[in-house]
């Protein structure tokens, strides 16, 4: 048995995710494991909820003092997620 075309793991598993369309629901789930990474444990443990709907991150937050903050921060924090992403995913932050 002779192995005609050789491929590493990462090219099948590219080729599979924009095969079957899943390249911005992976955008998606990246955005939100990067909120812990970019923000830090006080805010992830004041976070309730996150969610992406129609190019905007919702945030449920506990505390109105870190909402506050984190509205005077949003141009910046969709950039860094973005970043994060590894492509443009959402457009607007609301906090709630």
């Amino acid at each position: 048995m002779e192995r005609k075309e050789v491929k590493k793991i990462n090219s099948l598993l590219e080729e599979y995710v924009r095969a079957y369309n899943l390249e911005d629901g992976l955008a998606e789930y990246r955005i939100m494991k990067s909120w812990r990474e970019l923000l830090g444990v006080s805010v992830s443990k004041k976070t309730r909820d996150l969610s992406v709907r129609n190019r905007k991150l919702i945030v449920t937050l506990h505390s109105s003092v870190i909402r506050n903050e984190l509205s005077m921060m949003k141009e910046s924090l969709i950039a860094r997620l973005n970043a994060a992403a590894g492509k443009s995913v959402i457009d607007d932050i609301v906090l709630r």
